[in-house]
Protein backbone atom coordinates (compact mmCIF):
# COMPACT_ATOMS: atom_id res chain seq x y z
CA UNK A 1 0.00 0.00 0.00
CA UNK A 2 0.87 3.61 -1.24
CA UNK A 3 0.18 6.11 1.92
CA UNK A 4 -1.76 8.85 0.85
CA UNK A 5 0.65 11.55 1.78
CA UNK A 6 3.19 10.29 -0.35
CA UNK A 7 0.69 10.32 -3.61
CA UNK A 8 -0.76 13.77 -2.97
CA UNK A 9 2.73 15.41 -3.55
CA UNK A 10 3.65 13.20 -6.52
CA UNK A 11 0.84 15.07 -8.37
CA UNK A 12 1.67 18.71 -7.63
CA UNK A 13 5.52 18.43 -8.03
CA UNK A 14 4.77 17.09 -11.67
CA UNK A 15 1.95 19.37 -12.40
CA UNK A 16 1.48 22.43 -10.26
CA UNK A 17 4.11 24.50 -8.51
CA UNK A 18 4.38 23.96 -4.17
CA UNK A 19 2.27 27.10 -3.87
CA UNK A 20 -0.72 25.86 -4.96
CA UNK A 21 -0.80 23.21 -2.49
CA UNK A 22 -3.05 25.23 -0.09
CA UNK A 23 -6.35 25.10 -2.34
CA UNK A 24 -6.05 21.67 -3.92
CA UNK A 25 -6.52 20.31 -0.36
CA UNK A 26 -10.13 19.81 0.29
CA UNK A 27 -9.90 17.84 -3.29
CA UNK A 28 -7.61 15.79 -1.27
CA UNK A 29 -11.03 13.14 -0.82
CA UNK A 30 -10.66 12.31 -4.88
CA UNK A 31 -7.55 10.84 -4.68
CA UNK A 32 -8.48 9.03 -1.02
CA UNK A 33 -11.84 7.45 -2.82
CA UNK A 34 -9.70 6.46 -5.58
CA UNK A 35 -6.99 4.46 -4.00
CA UNK A 36 -9.23 1.40 -3.15
CA UNK A 37 -9.97 1.25 -6.95
CA UNK A 38 -6.27 1.64 -7.10
CA UNK A 39 -5.88 -1.29 -4.72
CA UNK A 40 -7.94 -3.52 -6.35
CA UNK A 41 -5.41 -3.50 -9.26
CA UNK A 42 -2.57 -3.70 -7.03
CA UNK A 43 -4.18 -6.44 -5.54
CA UNK A 44 -4.92 -8.31 -8.37
CA UNK A 45 -1.87 -7.94 -10.17
CA UNK A 46 -0.33 -10.69 -8.19
CA UNK A 47 -3.26 -13.10 -9.64
CA UNK A 48 -2.32 -11.31 -13.23
CA UNK A 49 1.25 -12.35 -12.29
CA UNK A 50 0.40 -15.69 -11.13
CA UNK A 51 -1.87 -16.47 -13.88
CA UNK A 52 0.39 -16.22 -16.87
CA UNK A 53 2.45 -18.26 -14.72
CA UNK A 54 0.07 -21.13 -14.45
CA UNK A 55 -1.90 -20.80 -18.36
CA UNK A 56 1.95 -20.35 -19.26
CA UNK A 57 2.36 -24.01 -20.49
CA UNK A 58 -0.69 -23.54 -21.67
CA UNK A 59 0.20 -21.07 -24.02
CA UNK A 60 3.06 -22.92 -25.58
CA UNK A 61 0.75 -25.58 -27.08
CA UNK A 62 -1.36 -22.89 -28.25
CA UNK A 63 2.47 -21.45 -30.19
CA UNK A 64 3.40 -25.05 -30.58
CA UNK A 65 -0.41 -25.74 -32.53
CA UNK A 66 0.58 -22.14 -34.07
CA UNK A 67 3.81 -23.61 -35.86
CA UNK A 68 2.26 -27.01 -36.60
CA UNK A 69 0.04 -25.67 -39.16
CA UNK A 70 2.55 -23.49 -40.51
CA UNK A 71 3.87 -26.06 -41.85
CA UNK A 72 0.86 -28.07 -42.99
CA UNK A 73 0.11 -24.92 -45.33
CA UNK A 74 3.73 -24.70 -46.74
CA UNK A 75 3.12 -28.41 -47.72
CA UNK A 76 0.23 -28.64 -49.80
CA UNK A 77 1.57 -25.01 -51.32
CA UNK A 78 4.86 -27.14 -52.30
CA UNK A 79 2.64 -30.49 -53.84
CA UNK A 80 1.25 -28.63 -57.16
CA UNK A 81 4.32 -27.19 -57.70
CA UNK A 82 5.99 -31.06 -57.57
CA UNK A 83 2.75 -32.34 -59.75
CA UNK A 84 3.03 -29.66 -62.02
CA UNK A 85 6.72 -30.88 -63.17
CA UNK A 86 6.02 -34.48 -63.71
CA UNK A 87 2.91 -33.62 -65.35
CA UNK A 88 4.55 -31.06 -67.94
CA UNK A 89 7.45 -33.77 -68.69
CA UNK A 90 4.43 -35.97 -69.51
CA UNK A 91 3.31 -33.62 -71.53
CA UNK A 92 6.60 -33.29 -73.48
CA UNK A 93 7.20 -36.96 -73.61
CA UNK A 94 3.47 -37.52 -75.07
CA UNK A 95 2.71 -37.16 -78.31
CA UNK A 96 -0.15 -34.11 -79.49
CA UNK A 97 -3.00 -35.36 -79.79
CA UNK A 98 -2.93 -39.12 -78.91
CA UNK A 99 -4.86 -39.12 -75.92
CA UNK A 100 -7.83 -38.20 -78.43
CA UNK A 101 -10.22 -40.84 -79.34
CA UNK A 102 -10.62 -41.09 -83.49
CA UNK A 103 -14.03 -40.01 -84.93
CA UNK A 104 -15.54 -41.62 -87.34
CA UNK A 105 -16.87 -39.78 -90.17
CA UNK A 106 -19.56 -41.22 -92.39
CA UNK A 107 -19.07 -41.13 -96.25
CA UNK A 108 -21.09 -38.40 -97.46
CA UNK A 109 -22.78 -40.25 -100.32
CA UNK A 110 -26.09 -40.01 -100.61
CA UNK A 111 -27.74 -43.10 -99.26
CA UNK A 112 -29.05 -45.20 -101.81
CA UNK A 113 -32.59 -46.19 -102.73
CA UNK A 114 -33.86 -49.36 -102.71
CA UNK A 115 -33.85 -50.15 -106.36
CA UNK A 116 -30.57 -48.48 -106.61
CA UNK A 117 -29.27 -50.52 -103.90
CA UNK A 118 -30.65 -54.10 -105.54
CA UNK A 119 -28.93 -52.71 -109.07
CA UNK A 120 -25.63 -52.87 -107.36
CA UNK A 121 -26.29 -55.51 -106.10
CA UNK A 122 -27.10 -57.61 -109.25
CA UNK A 123 -23.99 -55.85 -111.39
CA UNK A 124 -21.83 -57.50 -108.48
CA UNK A 125 -23.47 -61.11 -108.47
CA UNK A 126 -22.88 -60.62 -112.36
CA UNK A 127 -19.57 -60.12 -111.93
CA UNK A 128 -19.17 -62.97 -109.85
CA UNK A 129 -20.72 -65.23 -111.65
CA UNK A 130 -18.80 -64.34 -115.20
CA UNK A 131 -15.48 -64.51 -112.86
CA UNK A 132 -16.23 -68.21 -111.94
CA UNK A 133 -17.41 -68.60 -115.40
CA UNK A 134 -14.22 -67.84 -116.96
CA UNK A 135 -12.30 -70.07 -114.03
CA UNK A 136 -14.46 -72.89 -114.62
CA UNK A 137 -13.52 -72.38 -118.61
CA UNK A 138 -9.94 -72.52 -117.91
CA UNK A 139 -10.14 -75.46 -115.73
CA UNK A 140 -12.22 -77.61 -118.27
CA UNK A 141 -9.22 -76.61 -121.07
CA UNK A 142 -6.87 -77.65 -118.76
CA UNK A 143 -8.64 -80.93 -118.06
CA UNK A 144 -9.29 -81.39 -122.22
CA UNK A 145 -5.88 -80.62 -122.75
CA UNK A 146 -4.21 -83.05 -119.94
CA UNK A 147 -7.00 -85.60 -121.33
CA UNK A 148 -6.22 -85.09 -125.03
CA UNK A 149 -4.00 -87.83 -126.30
CA UNK A 150 -1.28 -86.48 -128.31
CA UNK A 151 -1.12 -87.06 -132.07
CA UNK A 152 0.62 -89.65 -133.75
CA UNK A 153 4.61 -89.05 -135.18
CA UNK A 154 5.75 -91.20 -138.63
CA UNK A 155 8.91 -93.04 -137.42
CA UNK A 156 11.14 -90.05 -138.64
CA UNK A 157 9.51 -87.25 -138.74
CA UNK A 158 11.38 -84.21 -137.60
CA UNK A 159 9.75 -80.71 -136.31
CA UNK A 160 11.92 -77.65 -136.56
CA UNK A 161 10.78 -74.55 -134.83
CA UNK A 162 13.40 -71.40 -133.01
CA UNK A 163 12.78 -69.86 -129.30
CA UNK A 164 14.55 -66.88 -128.07
CA UNK A 165 14.42 -65.01 -124.81
CA UNK A 166 16.64 -61.90 -124.48
CA UNK A 167 20.20 -62.40 -126.52
CA UNK A 168 19.30 -66.52 -126.53
CA UNK A 169 18.67 -68.43 -129.51
CA UNK A 170 17.44 -72.29 -129.06
CA UNK A 171 16.77 -74.26 -132.20
CA UNK A 172 14.89 -77.15 -131.23
CA UNK A 173 13.67 -79.95 -132.62
CA UNK A 174 11.17 -82.60 -131.96
CA UNK A 175 11.23 -86.31 -133.16
CA UNK A 176 9.33 -89.75 -131.74
CA UNK A 177 10.74 -91.36 -128.67
CA UNK A 178 9.95 -91.66 -124.87
CA UNK A 179 10.69 -88.41 -123.63
CA UNK A 180 14.14 -87.65 -123.12
CA UNK A 181 15.30 -83.72 -123.57
CA UNK A 182 19.40 -83.00 -124.46
CA UNK A 183 20.68 -79.47 -124.11
CA UNK A 184 23.91 -79.10 -126.02
CA UNK A 185 24.43 -82.39 -126.19
CA UNK A 186 24.12 -82.71 -122.45
CA UNK A 187 20.99 -83.97 -120.32
CA UNK A 188 18.44 -80.98 -119.47
CA UNK A 189 19.56 -81.83 -115.75
CA UNK A 190 23.14 -81.11 -116.03
CA UNK A 191 22.55 -77.86 -117.77
CA UNK A 192 20.05 -76.67 -115.86
CA UNK A 193 20.69 -77.32 -112.46
CA UNK A 194 17.94 -75.37 -110.86
CA UNK A 195 14.63 -76.61 -110.72
CA UNK A 196 13.02 -73.81 -111.58
CA UNK A 197 15.09 -73.49 -115.15
CA UNK A 198 14.34 -77.38 -115.65
CA UNK A 199 10.49 -76.59 -114.65
CA UNK A 200 10.24 -73.37 -117.39
CA UNK A 201 11.54 -75.96 -120.09
CA UNK A 202 9.22 -78.60 -119.75
CA UNK A 203 6.47 -76.53 -119.39
CA UNK A 204 4.75 -76.55 -123.07
CA UNK A 205 5.76 -80.26 -123.19
CA UNK A 206 3.68 -80.91 -119.77
CA UNK A 207 0.74 -78.91 -120.51
CA UNK A 208 -0.11 -80.23 -123.99
CA UNK A 209 0.66 -83.73 -122.36
CA UNK A 210 3.74 -84.43 -124.70
CA UNK A 211 5.58 -85.32 -122.17
CA UNK A 212 7.10 -88.69 -122.50
CA UNK A 213 5.91 -88.84 -126.08
CA UNK A 214 8.73 -87.44 -127.98
CA UNK A 215 12.57 -86.64 -127.85
CA UNK A 216 13.83 -83.12 -128.11
CA UNK A 217 17.14 -82.18 -129.03
CA UNK A 218 18.03 -78.33 -128.83
CA UNK A 219 20.92 -76.22 -129.48
CA UNK A 220 20.69 -73.38 -127.33
CA UNK A 221 23.70 -70.37 -127.60
CA UNK A 222 24.15 -66.61 -126.54
CA UNK A 223 22.77 -65.10 -123.22
CA UNK A 224 22.65 -66.28 -119.40
CA UNK A 225 21.21 -69.37 -118.01
CA UNK A 226 17.29 -67.27 -117.36
CA UNK A 227 17.31 -66.57 -121.08
CA UNK A 228 18.58 -69.62 -122.51
CA UNK A 229 15.49 -71.46 -120.37
CA UNK A 230 13.24 -68.95 -121.84
CA UNK A 231 14.14 -69.44 -125.33
CA UNK A 232 14.06 -73.08 -124.77
CA UNK A 233 10.45 -73.42 -123.92
CA UNK A 234 9.75 -70.35 -126.61
CA UNK A 235 11.42 -72.76 -129.25
CA UNK A 236 9.26 -75.88 -127.88
CA UNK A 237 5.97 -74.37 -127.53
CA UNK A 238 6.57 -73.25 -131.65
CA UNK A 239 7.60 -77.28 -132.43
CA UNK A 240 4.43 -78.35 -130.69
CA UNK A 241 1.79 -76.47 -132.92
CA UNK A 242 3.70 -77.69 -135.68
CA UNK A 243 2.57 -81.10 -134.04
CA UNK A 244 -1.03 -80.23 -133.55
CA UNK A 245 -1.80 -76.84 -134.56
CA UNK A 246 -5.21 -77.25 -132.12
CA UNK A 247 -2.86 -76.77 -129.46
CA UNK A 248 -2.25 -73.13 -130.31
CA UNK A 249 -4.90 -71.89 -128.53
CA UNK A 250 -3.88 -73.13 -124.87
CA UNK A 251 -0.42 -72.48 -125.63
CA UNK A 252 -1.00 -68.61 -126.70
CA UNK A 253 -3.30 -68.21 -123.61
CA UNK A 254 -0.60 -69.69 -121.51
CA UNK A 255 1.77 -66.80 -122.94
CA UNK A 256 4.62 -70.08 -124.37
CA UNK A 257 4.20 -68.78 -127.64
CA UNK A 258 4.78 -64.68 -127.14
CA UNK A 259 8.52 -64.10 -127.93
CA UNK A 260 9.06 -62.17 -124.37
CA UNK A 261 10.82 -58.51 -125.89
CA UNK A 262 11.99 -57.35 -122.36
CA UNK A 263 15.69 -56.34 -122.46
CA UNK A 264 18.24 -55.12 -120.55
CA UNK A 265 18.14 -51.06 -121.46
CA UNK A 266 20.97 -49.73 -123.66
CA UNK A 267 23.62 -47.39 -121.80
CA UNK A 268 23.86 -43.64 -122.55
CA UNK A 269 26.43 -41.42 -122.63
CA UNK A 270 27.73 -39.63 -119.93
CA UNK A 271 25.40 -42.26 -117.49
CA UNK A 272 27.06 -44.90 -115.40
CA UNK A 273 24.00 -47.45 -116.78
CA UNK A 274 21.03 -46.89 -118.72
CA UNK A 275 19.56 -44.47 -116.53
CA UNK A 276 21.76 -43.95 -113.71
CA UNK A 277 23.67 -40.80 -113.63
CA UNK A 278 27.20 -39.68 -111.68
CA UNK A 279 26.62 -37.95 -108.71
CA UNK A 280 26.13 -34.56 -108.50
CA UNK A 281 28.48 -32.40 -106.45
CA UNK A 282 27.49 -28.24 -105.52
CA UNK A 283 31.02 -27.83 -104.55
Amino acid sequence: MIPEDEQTPETPDENTEPTAEAPEEPQAESPVEETPAEEQPAEEAPQAEETPAEEAPAEEPVAEASEEPEPAAEEPAAEPVAEKAPAEEKKKDVIPGADLEPILVEPEGRELSAEERARVEAEEEEERLRREAELAAADEAEAEAASRAPAKIESGARFLATGKRKRSIARVTLLPGDGKIEVNKRSLEEFFPRPLHQTMARQPLTVSGYEGNVDVRIRVHGGGISGQAGAVRHGIARALTEIDPELRGDLKRRGFLTRDARVKERRKAGFKKARKKPQFSKR
